[in-house]
């Protein structure tokens, strides 16, 4: 559904193939994996993973009453998943907003066959490439097929394992949850600008996280759904202009009729 995220995809899955001499990718790739929006959707928090040190909880558990942002992938993919955690690194290390504080960054494998070792190494290795994005704080998880299948589905994330180079293709972006589970926003491709991130945050945390100017900023912008980022509503601006500018009239007549009867 996502043009950009799926071509992403591809040009990245066809570069891993030519490099390792591997089949080219299936003619029907933008059918079986990809995003489907699903805006309002809830996720179910009652399911389980495991995190990178080994005890399994409950994405409730995770979320701990704070949004998250979420990322679907695998530890041992050889390209796009890399980059995705590269980019939400650049980015979370910029925000004034805490990870484990303030929000949740979680990222969940594909892959059933992978173990929290292999999530421990990507976590250690994405610590040490950025630091100041506190990294340490994330979540690093694995778990079974129906969990991994389920939470996907739900968040419209489409996969598959090609048999051919025992590779999973699959898309690139990161979906933001609300504390209860609800999908807020999707962010697509590798690249998070830290302002869109901040605001979607802030956004889904229904007012709790975030400035004055924060609020006035949503206020002022929306969340366009085909490109994953926010954009000025002009619209929604012109009325606040209209707003101002009636309040200063009235304000400047009544200041002069009150000087006219001093007078």
């Amino acid at each position: 559904m996502i043009r950009r995220a799926v071509i992403a995809c591809a040009c990245l899955w066809l570069t891993a193939a030519a490099a390792a001499h591997a089949p080219m990718a299936p003619a029907d790739l933008d059918q079986r994996a990809g995003f489907d929006q699903r805006l309002g959707a809830q996720v179910p928090m009652d399911l389980h993973f495991r995190e990178s040190d080994g005890p399994s909880r409950s994405l409730r558990q995770i979320a701990n009453g704070k949004p998250m942002l979420l990322a679907m992938g695998y530890y041992r993919c050889p390209n796009l998943c890399d980059a995705v955690l590269h980019g939400l690194s650049h980015a979370v290390a910029t925000l004034t907003l805490r990870p484990g504080q303030d929000f949740e960054v979680v990222f969940v494998s594909i892959d059933p066959r992978e173990q929290p070792a292999d999530a421990a190494a990507s976590q250690r290795m994405l610590a040490r490439a950025q630091p100041s994005a506190k990294v340490d704080q994330w979540h690093f998880l694995t778990g079974d097929e129906t969990d991994i299948h389920s939470l996907a589905r739900a968040i419209g994330f489409r996969y598959f394992l090609d048999p051919r180079n025992d590779q999973y293709a699959h898309a690139a972006g990161v979906v933001v949850l609300s504390a209860e589970g609800r999908v807020t926003q999707y962010m697509f491709g590798v690249d998070y600008p830290p302002r869109s991130l901040r605001l979607a945050l802030v956004d889904a945390s229904r007012g709790k996280l975030g400035s004055l100017v924060d609020q006035l900023v949503l206020l002022c912008c929306g969340y366009d759904p085909s490109t994953g980022r926010y954009s000025l509503l002009i619209g929604r601006v012109m009325q606040f202009i209209g707003i101002g500018f009636a309040i200063v009239l009235g304000a400047t007549v009544l200041w002069l009729h009150r000087r006219r009867r001093t007078a």
